[in-house]
């Protein structure tokens, strides 16, 4: 059981961004439905003198907080908010496996540093179940384990971290750059490495928006656990990232049902060969999921044929959507030249059409969306970076033999 409890309901918008906030920052937490739990809701009642504001999240020294905003539960959760000073040699921001990749190499390098990220730290790979492509793991590591890893050597290297802090704009000013954050502070910096990630894309289809939270997700390894003991999940998206959250999920749904809208499953031959000869999974190619239906909560998944027109009617407990992703490129507007999808523009260098930005991971034009990629990206953009810096603003290197 965990120390945290969040007491709400699947349609109350507040309690999906709790949620969803605490599942980007690795802490755990036990839901109560409050109602479907008497027990919870009358616990509720009891702290709020007959009041029903919800979230209400009890934490373990008995204090609580009532529809908290996420600043407010990231200061109750100890995490830091505010930069330290008002000027960096290098301002990174994101903070999954590129940005904080590059931030070592940056440390280690002299470069003061600091890596600022709208959600947790770790990125996609923070909230992935298990992660077995990458080097020096043969027999896999949690996503969690080994963002928690990235984040400890950025310490030991004295990086500035801040989590849950939103880059709201990125500005040119001279020969640098300055950074307005939400939370009023304004910083600035010789160089910025973007490395905003990617988030999932959405289905775009009726019902959708109304019932994210509410059997609607889009991160098995945060809301998965959930559902122990389901009769039936539904997996939307037959590529790599919808297979292998599919396997996830049949440890606690008896039935894992899979749909993919092209003629043929696009995941790796290997992770096909496992969904295909598992027991618990039924797979339909070719198929269009028409509309979500619910009320406060998933009922119905219609969807239909695309080759013979017949139409499906399903009752899942929850649906998980992974049809691709889309760039975290919404605060940069203007600033920089972006591709028509949204991703940043580079040369060679990893050098935006802004000098003094650089871009790596999985925002970048042409990027492979692979978690050791973004790696080698970050390291290859503060090579660059560090280079810019010796020229424009003649910072030297530092020799730094640990």
């Amino acid at each position: 059981m965990a120390d945290i409890k969040v007491y709400g309901a699947p349609w109350c918008p507040d309690c999906k961004r709790s949620k969803k906030f605490l599942a980007e920052h690795r802490v755990p937490y036990d839901w109560i439905d409050i109602d479907q739990d008497p027990d919870g809701l009358k616990l509720v009642e009891q702290l709020q003198q007959g009041g029903h504001t919800i979230p209400t999240i009890l934490f373990p020294d008995g204090s609580y907080l009532l529809e908290p905003a996420d600043d407010e539960l990231a200061r109750k959760l100890g995490l830091r908010l505010e930069a330290s000073r008002p000027f960096y040699d290098l301002a990174v921001v994101g903070g999954g496996p590129a940005g904080l990749t590059a931030a070592i190499y940056a440390a280690r390098e002299g470069i003061d540093t600091i890596v600022i990220d709208k959600a947790g730290l770790g990125g996609q790979a923070g909230v992935t179940e298990r992660i077995d492509n990458y080097p020096g793991f043969p027999e896999g590591i949690g996503g969690a384990e080994l963002a928690e890893r990235f984040v400890a050597q950025c310490r030991r290297y004295g990086v500035e971290l801040l989590s849950a802090v939103q880059v709201e704009s990125v500005a040119q000013e001279a020969a640098d750059a300055v950074l307005r954050l939400s939370t009023g502070q304004e910083l600035c910096a010789h160089a910025v490495l973007l490395a905003t990630g990617s988030s999932y894309r959405r289905l775009g289809v009726p019902g959708e928006d109304d019932l994210i939270g509410a059997g609607v997700h889009f991160c098995a390894t945060c809301d998965g656990p959930f559902y122990k003991g389901a009769e039936e999940l539904l997996v939307i998206g037959g590529g790599n990232s919808g297979l292998e959250e599919g396997l996830f999920l049949s440890r606690f749904a008896k039935r894992i049902r899979i749909v993919e809208f092209m003629p043929e499953l696009k995941a790796s031959k290997l992770l096909q060969d496992k969904v295909l000869n598992h027991p618990q999974f039924t797979v339909h190619t070719n198929t269009q999921i028409v509309e979500l239906q619910g009320k406060n909560r998933l009922q119905a998944v219609l969807a239909r044929d695309r080759a013979t027109g017949e139409e499906y009617t399903w009752h899942p407990a929850g649906a998980f959507v992974f049809v691709g992703l889309q760039p975290n490129t919404t605060f940069i507007g203007n600033t920089v030249e972006l591709d028509q999808w949204g991703f940043v523009v580079t040369n060679t260098r990893f050098q935006t059409s802004l000098p003094q930005l650089f871009c790596a991971g999985d925002v970048r034009q042409g990027s492979t969306k692979q978690l050791g990629a973004a790696v080698g990206e970050g390291v290859a953009a503060l090579l660059s970076i560090r280079e810019y810096l010796k020229q424009h603003h003649h910072i030297p290197e530092k020799n730094v033999n640990e």
